[in-house]
């Protein structure tokens, strides 16, 4: 059965809560399933609800409850209606995972500066405002977990991929100093790396290309052509098991302390 935003607020679990952004399709989706597999009261978010239906078929598969909320990273609002949701109906937030983002392909002169600003706004800026609202409570209890899910680009950047490559790597130098200004407060800050997965939606829902990708006055279009061919014969045939992924976020919302960052790479 699948517990909608309206489920009664003054149910308290008796088990952990887990807050994840980015649920609709993915890491995101899959980690979702898991953590309630795991027992844990799960906010499974995402920017858009009416995209819901593969969320809600995982978990009625897997036997499991999650409940949904809308929750867009870029907007201020309904992260704060979304957390608070999540606090009054279950009492508190002890796992946040940071997972929504999109991947933005294409070479550096081709992206304008809208369109770069527009990756961090949602791969950073949108990571650390969810962050943002979910501490207090956090501090408040003494406790908590923020897994914020980045990527082997942003410790290996590569070409034709520089704007996602830098806000992973914004990422991941702010969860590596967050780790040790929130320690003093009993929270712990888990880094996950994953890369080379290719069996999730990332290459067709979750890619975008900017305008001038594909102009052929463009000086990078021979590149972007081949860059796109590579893309699609990578969708036609996934690479790595994206549950893998899930596995290790649930790994680190159970134990926090057993490794504060994790490569993970599809095989």
């Amino acid at each position: 059965m699948i517990m909608s935003e309206t489920m009664q607020r003054d149910t308290k679990s008796s088990g952990r809560v887990a807050l994840v952004t980015g649920a609709s399709s993915g890491f995101g989706l899959l980690t979702s399933v898991e953590l309630a597999r795991n027992g844990y009261t799960v906010f499974a978010t995402m920017r858009d609800i009416t995209r819901r239906g593969e969320l809600d078929e995982a978990a009625r598969e897997a036997g499991v409850e999650v409940r949904v909320l809308r929750l867009d990273v870029t907007d201020e609002a309904s992260i704060s209606s979304a957390v608070d949701e999540a606090l009054r109906s279950a009492g508190r937030i002890d796992v946040l995972v940071n997972n929504a983002g999109y991947t933005l392909d294409g070479y550096f002169e081709d992206v304008s500066s809208a369109e770069l600003r527009e990756q961090f706004e949602t791969n950073f800026f949108g990571l650390a405002a969810v962050t943002r609202a979910v501490l207090p409570a956090m501090r408040q209890r003494g406790e908590g977990t923020l897994i914020n899910v980045s990527s082997l680009s942003g410790r290996h950047p590569g070409p034709g991929y520089s704007a996602y490559c830098a806000s992973k790597a914004a990422v991941s130098a702010l969860s590596e100093s967050l780790r040790e200004e929130l320690a003093p407060f009993g929270i712990h800050v888990v880094l996950v790396e994953p890369g080379g997965y290719t069996g999730t939606n990332i290459l067709r829902r979750n890619r975008r290309l900017p305008a001038l990708a594909l102009n052929p006055a463009s000086p990078y279009h021979p590149m972007t052509q081949a860059l796109e061919a590579e893309m699609q014969g990578l969708a036609a045939r996934p690479k790595g098991n994206p549950r893998e992924v899930a596995l290790a976020i649930v790994e680190a919302a159970n134990d926090p302390r057993a490794w504060p960052r994790r490569e993970l790479k599809a095989k």
